[in-house]
């Protein structure tokens, strides 16, 4: 389950278009599994590793802050790669989150 679940992460986060994010949960409530924010998040650890690539630097946390620069490969590298993307971030923050948010329920609408 857990393995195709993670499948379904990354088909959505791969649709997030460059120049905007999208959340963990948003992902999870699209998925029909609301409260599974921290397995979108876990699924997003392994991104790195997957083919076709995962966008993930564009998956962040409800309030627009880079909770997963950890598991990139330096510390910037999701703070650098949204900024090639336009985005600006301040300590740490998508600056303008609300305005680049990308809600695959409002965007995809509901199977």
């Amino acid at each position: 389950m857990e393995k195709d679940f993670f499948q379904m992460v990354y088909q959505v986060a791969r649709l997030v278009p460059e120049g905007r994010v999208t959340s963990y949960g948003a992902i999870a409530k699209y998925l029909g599994a609301a409260r599974s924010a921290r397995m979108v998040g876990w699924a997003m650890n392994q991104a790195h590793i997957q083919d076709p690539p995962v966008p993930a630097h564009r998956v962040v946390n409800s309030k627009g802050l880079l909770t997963g620069k950890m598991h990139f490969e330096t510390p910037f590298a999701m703070q650098e790669r949204l900024e090639a993307e336009g985005i600006e971030v301040v300590e740490d923050q998508v600056k303008e989150f609300k305005t680049l948010f990308w809600d695959p329920v409002v965007e995809l609408g509901w199977d």
